[in-house]
């Protein structure tokens, strides 16, 4: 039996930039609330504002990461935790090595 008052937690879904970039210049007009937008197009609010933020940070309206450098940040993130990993290996192969030659 299911607990009364859980939702079930929404399937994380991906949308195109131009979709973003839609749902934005909407919010900019202003004809409408976040919340109604976000309610019309089936988002979360949460998503919206995000989306409507990460606008202005890319125009220069607001201080933060660009979505370009967000991007760079990340591959160089994964190149870091990669190079890491291979370094482990290799302290473990002369470790090994090492012992191996006694």
């Amino acid at each position: 039996m299911e607990s009364m008052g859980k939702k079930k937690p929404r399937p994380r879904r991906s949308f195109t930039p131009e979709f973003k970039a839609e749902i934005v210049e909407l919010c900019r007009r202003g004809d409408r609330s976040v919340g109604q937008i976000a309610k019309d197009f089936d988002l979360t609010e949460t998503a919206v504002r995000d989306w409507a933020k990460q606008a202005e940070v890319n125009a220069g309206e607001r201080d933060g990461l660009t979505s370009s450098e967000r991007e760079e940040l990340a591959a160089l993130r994964r190149e870091n935790r990669r190079l890491r990993e291979d370094v482990e290996v290799l302290k473990r192969a002369t470790a090994f090595f090492a012992k191996e030659t006694r």
